[in-house]
């Protein structure tokens, strides 16, 4: 069952982190013709066209990729419905009640935790290769990608010997806010 869990839960974390950073590279005009816009597309573009096409005209013309933040809550909404599927066939005696309202709560939970994990990632490997290879294309995205969140920091924050610690510090926080979540 545990297997299964971990499974389902890198499946859809990866599957809702990918629409969430289209919708992001969207708002942020980045072209996805480079990485990880096209792996992101690859990941994405199965659920996001079709709703996409589905959308009221008002919504596809707006500025926020709503397709994309839609496709992204339909699949956390999946993923706890799955694992509440799991747990009905595991523990027969299952309160409805609770699971009707305990879906859409796991779904948000979710979706806040894939924002953070992928939040988390994104910012280590963004500060690996700015000390690695600090000219790299990905490094330019991811640059773009998490600026608004770490200006604030380098605003409050001096150099230690010529080296920008707002990187370690995002990934600092970021972890608190998992742990609170958790």
């Amino acid at each position: 069952m545990q297997i299964l869990v971990f499974l389902l839960d890198n499946l859809f974390f990866v599957l809702v982190f990918a629409s969430l950073l289209r919708a992001w590279m969207n708002q942020s005009r980045l072209r996805m013709t480079e990485q990880p816009g096209r792996f992101v597309m690859a990941l994405s573009d199965w659920l996001v066209k079709p709703l996409r096409r589905a959308l009221p005209n008002g919504l596809r013309q707006a500025r926020l990729d709503w397709a994309s933040l839609a496709a992204a809550a339909l699949l956390a909404l999946c993923h706890a419905l799955l694992l509440h599927l799991l747990s009905l066939i595991l523990l027969p005696s299952f309160d409805w009640l609770s699971w009707v309202w305990s879906v859409p709560a796991q779904a948000l939970l979710f979706l806040l935790r894939t924002v953070l994990q992928g939040l988390l990632a994104m910012t280590l490997v963004y500060a690996l290769m700015s000390w690695i290879q600090p000219f790299s294309p990905i490094g330019g995205v991811l640059a773009r990608l998490l600026a608004p969140l770490l200006q604030p920091l380098r605003r409050r924050l001096p150099l230690v010997g010529g080296v920008d610690l707002s990187a370690l510090v995002l990934i600092l926080l970021l972890q608190v806010l998992l742990l609170a979540l958790g």
